[in-house]
This record gives C-alpha cells, sequence and structure tokens, in this order.
C-alpha cells in the first residue's frame, strides 16, 4: 500500500480499539436520560478538551489549508471567523449554564413558547446532521490523499461514523467528554504534526515569499481574498449564531458549577484559534511546495501527509490518520448527542408524554443513529468542502437572532421570535437566487459596492451580503413583529431573567424540572445598566471583565503572531 506501513496500521487500529473501549467505560454511569444527554460532573480540564476537540476537525484543517492555498494567508479567516467573538465567551458561558438546562430549546421555552422551541430543534437538527456531514466530507478527502488513494473517502467515512455511533450512544455526553481529552490531544498532534517537514522542504518563510511573488498572497486582509469588510461581517455573523449551536450549552453546562464551563469555553477555543495558525502555513507552505502543479485544494493536506509523514519514522502516517479521526470523532459524537437530545426533549416528548425515562433513553438512542444516518447521506451529496462550510456559517445565525433579542430585549414577544427566523431564512432563500442577483446586477451602486460578483455563467450575491441581508431582515422583522404583538406575560419575564442573574453554586442539587432554581435558591438582586429600560444588559462583574480583558489580550497576541509571520 502507498505509504502505508504495517505499523501504521498498528497505530490506527490500536488508537480505534482504545478510544472505543473508553467511551464503552463510561457508559457504566447512564442510568437516566438526562446522564446521556447533560451529565453535570466535569473539571474544568475536561471541559476545556471537550470545547476544544468538539469545536475542532479535520474539515476544518481541509478548509483553511485549502483556502489559504488558494486565497493566500487571508484564507485563515475561514477558522478565524470566531475569533474577535472568543472573548464573549467568558460572558455568556455562565449565562447558558444559569438557565440549568437540558438542551438549548428549553431555553427558548422558557423565553418565548413550545412553538418556538420546537422550530428551534428542527433547524438544529436539521444543522447538526449538516455539521457532520460536513466533517466526514472533508476527513475523507484528507484520508484519500494521505493513503495514496488507497483508502476511499466512502470506506473512511464508514468507519469514522461505526466508531463514534458505538460508544456515543451507549455512553451519550459523558463518553462524548471523556473520550474527547485524549481525542483533543491528537487532534493538537494532528495541527502540528506535518508543518516542520514541509517548511524544511521549501525553505521556510523565506522560501514560501521566494516561490509566491504575490505580495498580497501574504496579507491578513487581501483585497483579491478576504478583506477588511469580509472579516468583520463573518465576525458579526459567528458571534450572533455561536450560542445557539446545540453543543455549545454542553460545553458550557456539563461542569459542576458554571465556572469550569466558562473556564473551559473560552481557553479551549483559544487553543483552536492557535491550531489554525498551523493549518494556514501549511496551506501556504503546500502551495509552494506543488506550485505549478495542478491538484484538488481539498487533497492538500491528505497529500502533504503521504508524502512528507513516511520519511518522518515508521507509525507516522498512522499517527497522522489516528489523530484525523479523532478530530472528527471528537466532534460528530457531541453533534449527534445534542441533535438527540433535542429530538427526544423537544420533539417526541411533548407528542409521547407519560413514557417510562427507560424509554425516553432508548428513543435518544434511536434518534442518534437516525441524525447520523443523514448527515452520511449530506457528505455524498456535497460537491466540496468549501461550499459545505459557507452552507453552515449561514444555518447558524437564524435562531441566534431570537437568542440575543430575547436576553438583551424584554419587549421580544414569541410571535417577533418566528418573524425574526423566518425572516431570515426567506432573506437567505433570496439572497442565494439567480434572479435576485440578476436584478441586483442591473443596479449600478450595487456593482460599485460590491454587493454582486460577476461570475461565469450569472451573477451571485457575495457572502457578506447575503449575510447582512438575512441578518438585517431578522432583527428588523423581530423588533416590528414584536412591538405589534402582545407583550410576554412578566411572571414568565421575571423567571427567565432570575435565572440568568444567579450563580450555580457548589454541589448545588439538580432541580426536578430544566430551567428552574432548586428548592431554597433566591436569585441575585438586578443590576443592569438601563434600569428604568425594556434592555437587559447586565453590569459585569469584576471575574467576568477580568476573564473578557485576558480573551482579548490572547486575540491580540495571536494576530500579532500571524502578522509577523506574514512579513518575516
Amino acid at each position: 500500500m502507498s505509504g502505508i506501513h504495517i505499523i501504521d496500521l498498528t497505530v490506527l487500529l490500536a488508537y480505534l480499539i482504545g478510544v472505543t473501549l473508553l467511551g464503552f467505560y463510561a457508559a457504566r454511569k447512564i442510568r437516566l436520560v438526562s446522564d446521556f444527554i447533560m451529565p453535570r460532573r466535569f473539571g474544568k480540564w475536561m471541559l476545556t478538551m471537550h470545547a476544544f476537540g468538539s469545536g475542532t476537525h479535520s474539515d476544518q484543517a481541509v478548509g483553511v489549508a485549502s483556502k489559504t492555498c488558494t486565497s493566500g494567508l487571508s484564507g485563515i479567516w475561514y477558522q478565524w471567523l470566531y475569533l474577535f467573538g472568543t472573548p464573549f465567551y467568558w460572558l455568556f458561558a455562565p449565562i447558558l449554564r444559569r438557565f440549568r438546562a437540558l438542551t438549548t430549546a428549553d431555553i427558548f421555552e422558557l423565553r418565548y413558547n413550545r412553538g418556538v422551541a420546537t422550530l428551534y430543534a428542527l433547524i438544529s437538527i436539521a444543522m447538526m446532521s449538516t455539521t457532520i456531514g460536513l466533517m466526514l466530507k472533508g476527513s475523507g478527502a484528507v484520508i484519500a490523499g494521505a493513503s495514496g488513494g488507497i483508502i476511499s473517502p466512502g470506506l473512511a467515512i464508514f468507519l469514522m461514523t461505526l466508531m463514534f455511533v458505538a460508544y456515543g450512544t451507549a455512553g451519550g455526553l459523558g463518553a462524548a467528554i471523556v473520550t474527547d481529552f485524549i481525542q483533543g490531544l491528537l487532534t493538537i498532534v494532528f495541527s502540528l504534526i506535518l508543518l516542520p517537514s514541509v517548511m524544511q522542504a521549501v525553505g521556510g518563510l523565506a522560501g514560501i515569499h521566494e516561490a509566491i511573488r504575490d505580495p498580497h498572497y501574504f496579507s491578513l486582509a487581501a483585497p483579491a481574498g478576504i478583506g477588511v469588510f469580509y472579516i468583520l461581517v463573518i465576525s458579526i455573523n459567528a458571534l450572533v449564531g455561536i450560542v445557539t449551536q446545540p453543543h455549545i450549552l454542553a460545553n458550557c453546562s456539563a461542569g459542576r458549577t458554571e465556572k469550569e464551563g466558562q473556564f473551559g469555553f473560552m481557553f479551549g477555543s483559544l487553543t483552536k484559534r492557535f491550531c489554525t495558525v498551523a493549518w494556514a502555513l501549511t496551506g501556504l507552505a503546500g502551495a509552494a511546495y506543488y506550485a505549478g502543479r495542478q491538484f484538488d485544494p481539498d487533497h492538500l493536506y491528505g497529500m502533504l501527509a503521504n508524502e512528507f509523514l513516511p520519511q518522518l519514522m515508521p507509525g507516522a502516517l498512522g499517527l497522522f490518520v489516528a489523530t484525523l479521526l479523532a478530530s472528527v470523532m471528537s466532534s460528530c459524537d457531541s453533534f449527534m448527542i445534542a441533535a438527540s437530545a433535542l429530538f427526544t426533549r423537544n420533539v417526541y416528548k411533548p407528542l409521547a408524554r407519560g413514557k417510562s425515562d427507560h424509554h425516553y433513553l432508548w428513543v435518544a438512542r434511536f434518534a442518534s443513529m437516525a441524525v447520523v444516518a443523514a448527515g452520511v447521506l449530506y457528505a455524498y451529496w456535497l460537491s466540496g468542502v468549501i461550499q459545505g462550510l459557507e452552507i453552515l456559517w449561514k444555518i447558524g445565525p437564524m435562531m441566534g437572532i431570537a437568542f440575543w433579542m430575547g436576553l438583551f430585549w424584554r419587549r421580544m414577544t414569541p410571535r417577533g421570535a418566528w418573524a425574526s427566523a423566518l425572516g431570515a431564512l426567506f432573506a437567505w432563500w433570496l439572497g442565494s437566487r439567480a434572479f435576485f442577483a440578476d436584478w441586483l446586477a442591473d443596479i449600478p451602486w450595487a456593482r460599485t459596492a460590491g454587493i454582486v460578483q460577476a461570475g461565469e455563467l450569472q451573477a451571485s450575491i457575495s457572502l457578506p451580503w447575503q449575510m447582512i441581508l438575512y441578518l438585517g431582515t431578522g432583527v428588523a422583522a423581530g423588533i416590528l413583529v414584536s412591538l405589534f404583538t402582545r407583550p410576554t406575560d412578566p411572571d414568565k419575564l421575571e423567571r427567565y431573567y432570575a435565572l440568568t442573574r444567579t450563580p450555580v453554586l457548589t454541589e448545588e442539587p439538580e432541580p426536578t424540572e430544566p430551567c428552574r432554581l432548586p428548592e431554597g435558591l433566591e436569585p441575585l438582586p438586578r443590576r443592569v445598566f438601563f434600569p428604568r429600560s425594556g434592555l437587559e444588559i447586565p453590569v459585569p462583574s469584576t471575574r467576568a471583565a477580568g476573564g473578557f480583558a485576558a480573551g482579548c489580550l490572547c486575540v491580540i497576541t495571536i494576530i500579532a503572531l500571524v502578522w509577523w509571520i506574514s512579513v518575516a
């Protein structure tokens, strides 16, 4: 087998068996459906690796390396779209934990009603299947390249799916978090293992500059690649959507108190930002190494692995494939559990009340398999990783608009939430239609502003302007409909906001129902910036302000590092 040694196969087999056994070991603690969906027993380091592992996967390395190879260093923003929002994770992670919810749909039901919660659940289940399909597609491309085509993308997808479905359906979120600790470490190895050899082969940064003469190629905000306006819009879009990605609740809420998730979510995410730098450098080095040759950019990462790792040491290629599988499985398992939880609690249970907890547990397990099956079908439908990545960017914020408006504005109503989500979905659909782009192309100022891009066959609306269209439509629809519909019941609102300002205590008893304060626990007084208005913008504590400042400093450091690389 080209590039594949018996030692590589041994390393790969050892990983697959080991992580599966670890997942089944964690399944011993599953007794209730809440144990499957949201166990609250993990410390900050476990949640750090869970946030990193569930948020980092090989398709992202494929996407960044591919886009960096074709568009230059500015392609790093295909995963740095969350960079500027990362410090905000320190602020909203405790709030998510304070809701004491099992799913994010529980929060929507508390703030609005069951109809809005069901809408969120259905959109999010589709989003999780989309995400799983995207990850499988990207990782399949890398494995095909790394094995020299011996292992087909279809076989790779089958093996990965078999492993994470086996231990995930047995052990639920607990198994995902336990295995993510090991798989997160392997993902860091995956991010760094190729870089030294490829950089040495091209003569370092000087060699890359020698092979690629275009100065814009090394700009973080290149006019020909991804500019400042593009970066600003996708960053806002990412922050709107991140909070309603279903697995994020587990990142913030699977700890004993709110502090574990707060620490783990921000610093696990910052670890990913550093790994993204390695992916981008690998893409630059790959472009220099293969300069003048025709190849599929989606296969760049795997091609480099197949060429360099067998020379490094026996078993290095097997380790690479194992770390690649780890990066995918550590995310797919979390997404699978989040989607099955939404279906079981917020779609199935309201229709089939009165069943035993054991019944709902098995429904969650079967729902997990159904979500993954849909993701596998999506993986075969996708024409490319970048196409799938851009689709995913646009799904997340649809319900994020209603979440943020409901959190910060008391006047937001259930009908306003429906209007914001459906308005954004309609604007997304409209912005992707050829007839709308052709209509805009006839308007001179739309072409001058860069709203419309001319293609070989037809015009299209640029990605940032599509985002502005659906975000702006969603916000406007939410405000207008809320102002003309009946306000939410004050007692319902007070229960919602009381949860947001009441910290989770050490050894706090689990409430009998989600989104309720435990018996005897009193909410803290309201402290907001505009107490006489309908705005609910809380005054941050010293801990919140200090952590946010530390996150901002980390972001500045990462950007400075990449800027130094770009001019070196």
